[in-house]
């Protein structure tokens, strides 16, 4: 209990670390996912192409890669940021990927009469997919995202090797002072109960409350 109670603020700057990443690169990967969902299904062919280029890429890309790209990559470019933005550019994009192909599926859940029953109002592509299409395909994925944004806060890990303050690169801080590394890994992973079970907790209470009828 004491590399807990002797330590408690490195343990609990780098829980605020995670929580922090997890928020943030949450918020990105949902609008991402949001706008890249919406390019998959549109009429326009450049849009649908570009959705799928966005998905396949990132989808296919190990999250270690991708945070070398971001973070190693873009200051050769004069892009100079904070570790911890180039951290959340880096999850967020990441995951958005997921959270695309699981709105596309809600969507594709959908009746085809609903969009076509929409348009015959005069309807545009925009309102069609944000006031009928939409509303019905968040019943069915609620669960989906819900268990991506639980991945993406176990994802956040990899940020600490980039300099990135996040809970589990408080080990090597442990490690260095001389403390039970089982005992600092069993802390480690009550932070990250808390964290993804706050998560899992919102979305249960979003399904019992809007999820699709089973």
């Amino acid at each position: 209990m004491n590399v807990l109670t002797d330590n408690f603020p490195t343990f609990a700057k780098g829980f605020l670390g995670t929580v922090q990443l997890t928020v943030y690169a949450s918020a990105l990967a949902l609008a991402l996912g949001f706008v890249m969902a919406s390019f998959r299904v549109a009429p326009v062919r450049s849009l649908r192409a570009f959705g799928t280029a966005w998905v396949t890429v990132l989808r296919n890309t190990p999250l270690t890669l991708l945070f070398f790209a971001v973070l190693l990559g873009l200051p050769r470019f004069g892009i100079v940021l904070p570790f911890m933005v180039f951290a959340v550019l880096a999850l967020g994009c990441y995951t958005s990927a997921f959270i695309c192909e699981a709105l596309r599926s809600g969507i594709n859940t959908v009746p085809t009469g609903q969009g076509e029953a929409a348009r015959s109002l005069g309807m545009t592509f925009g309102q069609t997919l944000s006031q009928v299409v939409l509303p019905q395909a968040f019943r069915s994925v609620i669960a989906p995202v819900g268990s991506i944004l639980i991945a993406l806060t176990k994802n956040s890990a990899i940020a600490g090797a980039f300099s990135v303050t996040e809970l589990l690169g408080t080990y090597r801080i442990m490690s260095e002072l001389g403390y039970n590394i089982i005992l600092t890994f069993v802390w480690i992973a009550v932070g990250y109960l808390i964290v993804t079970g706050a998560i899992s907790a919102v979305f249960n209470l979003l399904e019992r409350r809007w999820g699709a009828a089973r």
